[in-house]
């Protein structure tokens, strides 16, 4: 070949590639530009439909969609037969189980035996409050009813408007697609903390999107007058944040209304239910104290092809080591996970002695109950029991807990020890005092014992929720579906299981 041939063939080798790389550039920046744009989902109002955001959003939406992925059912009261004895009276004691994938958090709060089998909108044991962290249809609701008017009656009263899992509206905004706070109660709950709101940095949104539902919170009845001119009570979602963020503090928060969920039912203890204080108990830990928000773990970034995109499918750490946790921690996937087998089971085992000593003392003071002791002498076993159970709930309500703030875990777990001890201390001399020596608690080594003690009538509960999911279930899903908030193809193949057999 000639050397000029030679020098053509070459430069054109050359074109050829520059205008491929120049054409690749340029699709790029377009594809960059669409990306950058934050297209419209919808032009007012609140898109609650998740399948509505998968053409502005795909990366997104379909990282979201592997949440279905995550959907074995573990039976926590099997596990800890403990659980049912300390929730004694309330309904956990029924029916708990470790969480799921956003994908069927609807479908669990509709299943679990705690929201009962209502035949109608005004029956059932829960308020409509109970929807509060299941739904992109709840700010929907709160957008058009009005915030009171949504936390007003019975959990079953908007069982043909809450029918969307968690997802995109929960913490983006429908015009924009911007993080934003799309639940009012957690506004209130960091102004009452001190936060100036138009301070809060992106990397606090990041975490903020979250902790509207993995917070500490209880039902404030809130007093209104409705539209119509009516007096009604609302249970309002509420944030116990004012004096802190602590467990401490918000004990004292609690003790100073006098507030308690529920009595308990064999050592009549007025106790509170923690519910998940992730947010809270992630602050004490070394991850928030470095700077890293909750969607740096649990919704790592990616990358497809010049895309960066953060990764919807929300789920432990730990089934994704290398982008979650390996890109700080400077060990093998291996070793990496190991270390952290260790040091959970650690934790589990003094989860369990607490929740040994402090059932044995609920059944410990039932007794003295029954042989006759006084308001007086109990009072200080019940403020104990209370005390202790509310640090041992606090410390494990949130499942992540451990990872998020390890010392502060096994810190909570040994003042509830403590106090559960103190109590079974006195409960020795109360009962001696009352004649029974060498008292020992009966048997709650299995579920079935442990429920029975605690008078849960499982089979009937079981009975009442299948024949809910027949008769009114089915109603529900109709009227959404005619009414355009539900498309049914997002359950297609969806897997309805429960701790219990259907």
């Amino acid at each position: 070949m000639k050397k000029s041939s030679f020098i053509l063939v070459i430069s054109l080798l050359a074109i050829a590639v520059m205008t491929y790389m120049l054409l690749s550039i340029s699709t790029k920046k377009q594809e960059q530009v669409v990306l950058n744009a934050n297209p419209v989902v919808k032009a007012e109002g609140i898109e609650s439909k998740n399948e509505e955001w998968r053409d502005a959003y795909p990366r997104q939406y379909d990282s979201w969609k592997k949440t279905a992925q995550s959907d074995k059912i573990e039976d926590l009261v099997k596990k800890y037969p403990q659980l049912a004895i300390l929730w004694a009276g309330y309904g956990f004691s029924k029916d708990y189980n470790a969480p799921r994938g956003h994908f069927y958090a609807l479908q669990d709060n509709i299943n679990t035996l705690r929201t009962g089998a209502p035949t109608g909108p005004d029956d059932g044991p829960m308020p409509t409050a109970c929807w509060t962290c299941k739904s992109t249809d709840v700010p929907r609701v709160i957008a058009e009813e009005g915030e009171n008017e949504y936390f007003t009656g019975k959990w079953a009263r908007l069982g043909n408007q809450i029918v969307n899992p968690i997802g995109c509206a929960d913490c983006h905004n429908t015009q924009t697609g911007e993080l934003q706070l799309s639940r009012p109660y957690l506004t209130r709950a960091l102004e009452s903390a001190g936060w100036v709101m138009k301070d809060v940095s992106y990397q606090d949104m990041r975490s903020l999107a979250c902790a509207q539902c993995h917070s500490e919170y209880y039902f404030k009845k809130t007093p209104y007058t409705d539209k119509e001119g009516n007096k009604q009570v609302a249970n309002v979602v509420t944030f116990p944040w004012e004096k802190g963020f602590t467990a401490e503090a918000m004990e004292e928060y609690y003790n100073s209304y006098g507030f308690s969920d529920w009595t308990h039912a064999l050592s009549r203890t007025p106790l509170i239910k923690a519910q998940h204080p992730g947010y809270e108990i992630f602050r004490t830990g070394i991850h928030f104290k470095r700077g890293l928000s909750c969607a740096d773990c649990h919704m790592p970034y990616k990358q497809e092809g010049s895309v960066k995109f953060s990764d919807h499918n929300l789920q432990s750490p730990l089934n994704d080591v290398a982008n979650s946790c390996l890109t700080c921690h400077r060990q093998s996937e291996a070793e990496f996970k190991a270390i952290v087998e260790e040091k959970l089971e650690r934790k589990n085992q003094l989860n369990v002695i607490a929740m040994t000593n402090l059932g044995k003392a609920h059944l410990e003071a039932k007794k003295a109950w029954d042989e006759g002791a006084t308001e007086a002498e109990m009072a200080p076993v019940l403020a104990l029991l209370r005390s202790s159970q509310w640090f041992w709930d606090y410390s494990i309500a949130s499942h992540g807990s451990f990872f998020h703030a390890p010392e502060e875990t096994l810190r909570l777990l040994a003042v509830a020890n403590d106090k559960a001890q103190q109590a079974r201390n006195l409960l020795v001399g109360i009962l001696a005092q009352h004649g029974v020596l060498n008292y020992e608690a009966p048997d709650f080594s299995t579920k079935e014992k442990a429920q029975e003690l605690a008078n849960v009538n499982l089979p009937k509960l079981v009975e009442e929720k299948l024949r809910f999911k027949r008769e009114l279930l089915p109603q529900w899903d109709e009227e959404a579906v005619k009414a355009g908030r539900l498309n049914k193809e997002w359950k297609e193949g969806m897997s309805d299981t429960a701790s219990y057999p259907q």
